[in-house]
């Protein structure tokens, strides 16, 4: 069978009607195409996540430093150990009411506590924790009346890090036994 040819008059009805018409105002705001805008919700979501940082942390509990007018002071009917340790580039020393205490933590007198051992590789001293605590524990027990102590304050000179201030943080909360020596750790600023 052949092909029937289409008249000029019936290419032109074709034409016509091939056309697609004009929507009218109402049709237009019927359709909304998303992709556009999912696309852009992808990439956000993509950028987030490459840039988030998980971290891990743990939070120490501690109470700051009073300004010294903030509270009325309550006079001690009893001696009070009032521990310091003081971190250094040299080492560690503890302050106590009674003065500093000596080389070895034999006695009160003059001299760094924990003197330090060299440094590491990043530059800090190396302090021995063992001995913090065994200092610690020594002090606690030295006298009846600071038994009952928990809190110590802590200083660090400019430029010691973070966790050298952790490690002496947790050499001085518990012995190795596990009893607490001075829970309540306050920060001090060095003057």
């Amino acid at each position: 069978m052949a092909e029937a040819k289409l008249s000029a008059a019936q290419r032109s009805k074709i034409r016509r009607l091939s056309v697609p018409a004009e929507m009218s105002p109402e049709d237009e705001a019927g359709e909304i195409n998303i992709v556009p805008f999912l696309d852009m919700i992808i990439n956000i979501l993509m950028f987030v996540l490459a840039t988030v940082a998980v971290v891990f942390t743990s939070t120490i509990e501690t109470s700051p430093p009073s300004s010294g007018g903030g509270k009325v002071r309550v006079e001690r009917t009893t001696p009070s150990l009032n521990l310091t340790l003081v971190i250094t580039n040299d080492g560690a020393t503890f302050k106590a009411s009674g003065g500093n205490i000596s080389t070895g933590c034999d006695s009160v007198g003059a001299g760094m506590t924990f003197p330090s051992k060299g440094k590491d590789a990043s530059g800090e001293p190396v302090l021995d924790a063992d001995a913090i605590t065994a200092c610690a524990r020594k002090l606690k027990d030295s006298s009846p009346d600071f038994k009952e102590e928990t809190q110590i304050r802590i200083t660090a000179s400019n430029g010691i890090s973070y966790r050298k201030v952790i490690e002496c943080i947790d050499a001085v909360r518990k012995d190795k036994s596990g009893n607490d020596l001075f829970p309540d750790v306050l920060f001090g600023v060095p003057r």
